[in-house]
């Protein structure tokens, strides 16, 4: 039997991409899933073909701060329990700061920041000794990425509130995912998507539930994705001049890699 048989687990995003990859394999290993993201109709349909034993759909913008914090009471009300927080929502608005608005800039912090820390917080208070919350970050939180100015804030201040909430609970498993560029529907109009991000290995939705999964049963501290990705990362983090000197020759790459994967696409 699955160390996760009979756990309850509550994911944010979860009608498509890594959200409903996660709830695929939680429910896959006798877990129940409480499944959130904002449109109700295609959450409700994911739900079903899991099985209503299995998983039930909230439909929530995890924008709404005040739902949000209500949200792990009514997951105990419907399932009983609460065992595992994964807050995968994301927001992503590309190009240079001065083409979004002040408010369409905040929207990415509430989204990737502030939601996680009202769902964890209102989570502490359900979630037993052992229980686990799994935050998914970006390696864009390890550097910032011209373009993805706010999107980069967000996911360093959620890895920085991740490892401090883990400090402060060492009773729950507390860790964090962190991938790089992801086949998925996130990127939306690729060709804004900046070149340096192409310029790392693809993962699948699939492989980072895997993750997301090996943090929840393992206790891992956090996953970068693709590994050698996340090594490169921090080195240019801690070292910003070879960062700087190895720009041109990444954004090379990535340029090559987006134009190939436009075109398997057809894009």
């Amino acid at each position: 039997m699955s160390e996760l048989s009979g756990k309850v687990a509550l994911v944010t995003g979860a009608s498509s991409g890594i959200g409903l990859a996660t709830c695929e394999r939680l429910v896959e290993l006798g877990a129940r899933v409480a499944m959130i993201a904002r449109t109700r109709a295609t959450l409700e349909r994911e739900a079903a073909r899991l099985g209503t034993a299995r998983a039930a759909a909230f439909p929530l913008d995890v924008g709404e701060l005040s739902q949000l914090a209500a949200l792990p009471a009514r997951v105990v009300e419907k399932f009983g329990r609460l065992d595992i927080v994964v807050n995968n929502a994301g927001l992503n608005h590309r190009g240079p700061v001065a083409r979004w608005s002040p408010l369409e800039l905040s929207d990415i912090i509430t989204v990737n920041l502030n939601a996680p820390i009202v769902l964890s917080r209102a989570a502490l208070d359900h979630l037993p000794s052992g229980g686990a919350i799994v935050n998914v970050a970006s390696l864009a939180g390890f550097i910032p990425l011209p373009h993805e100015a706010a999107y980069s804030a967000s996911k360093a201040g959620l890895r920085a509130f991740t490892k401090a909430l883990r400090e402060e609970h060492p009773e729950l498993t507390i860790g964090l995912v962190s991938p790089g560029p992801v086949d998925t529907n996130f990127f939306g109009d690729v060709q804004d998507v900046p070149d340096l991000v192409f310029s790392q290995p693809m993962s699948t939705a699939h492989e980072v539930a895997e993750a997301i999964l090996e943090v929840i049963t393992r206790g891992t501290v956090e996953i970068a994705m693709p590994r050698a990705s996340g090594a490169l990362a921090t080195v240019g983090y801690v070292v910003p001049a070879l960062a700087r000197r190895l720009r041109p020759l990444l954004e090379a790459r990535g340029a090559k890699n987006k134009a190939r994967y436009m075109k398997r696409k057809g894009l």
